[in-house]
């Protein structure tokens, strides 16, 4: 992006009414331009009600999006496409995606911005798809950057077309899992709690903490062996030795 264009983009977020607060879609009666014109068009208050009615399993897709190549990398989820929806992909009731091509963008900055007026204060969780298809992107992603933490925008990066709609497809399959099921999993047996333990001790990994229990037995003499016999477990070496024996002569609780 050259400086003109930078400015161009600038002048652009400046102008941009950004949301204040996250928000559900709204039921607006507001009307697109051209409806008269086409009577194909609905309202968006109409729109808002045939998408409340929409297969609850499928990710809604504009037309627009219609013939893009990250739409065959999505396979475990079905596709609808609704001309009565303002983002390019719903993938739940509160969470839309504005998919945006990084070689696009550096032709066309203030695109975005305009998508932003267009979207309003629409959904809670707003996600913009960057699919990196250009040698520099650093500047670009930068603008992108900026204006994603200003409108509340989760800026998600995608290197192809296929990384792009795996993407798209998981928000989908993930729509209604608990938080929980995402997180690290906290382990119940005391042998494997040991060996996590262990293996947070860099650059000890988890095959060395399992190779040093089973060669001392108990953390007592682990914590208990010199350094010299730590060294000489197969796969430790000296430098991971070192620092083992550092870290567990090092007292446990604060004074």
């Amino acid at each position: 992006m050259n400086k003109g264009q930078d400015d161009s983009f600038d002048m652009a977020l400046a102008n941009l009414e950004l949301p204040t607060a996250a928000k559900i879609p709204k039921k607006e009666n507001s009307q697109l331009v051209g409806k008269e014109d086409n009577p194909t068009i609905k309202t968006s208050c109409s729109s808002t009600s045939k998408a409340s009615v929409a297969n609850p399993h499928c990710i809604l897709v504009h037309p627009k999006q219609r013939g893009n190549p990250i739409l065959k990398s999505i396979l475990n989820a079905p596709l609808e496409f609704r001309d009565d929806i303002i983002p390019d992909y719903v993938v739940g009731r509160t969470t839309c995606i504005l998919y945006l091509s990084l070689k696009y963008h550096n032709l066309n900055p203030d695109y975005i911005c305009q998508r932003l007026k267009e979207l309003g204060k629409q959904y809670e969780l707003r996600v913009l798809l960057v699919q990196i298809d250009t040698p520099e992107p650093h500047n670009a992603l930068k603008s992108l950057t900026r204006i994603s933490l200003l409108a509340d925008l989760t800026l998600m990066l995608a290197w192809n077309a296929d990384e792009a709609g795996k993407m798209i497809e998981t928000y989908k399959l993930f729509e209604k899992r608990p938080p929980d099921w995402i997180m690290e999993r906290v382990e119940s047996n005391p042998h494997q709690k040991l060996v996590t333990a262990l293996s947070n001790i860099k650059p000890v990994n988890k095959t060395d903490a399992v190779t040093l229990l089973q060669n001392f037995g108990n953390l007592e003499n682990l914590i208990n062996a010199s350094e010299d016999r730590l060294s000489q477990v197969i796969g430790l070496g000296p430098r991971k030795a070192k620092k083992l024996y550092k870290t567990l002569q090092e007292p446990f609780l604060a004074k």
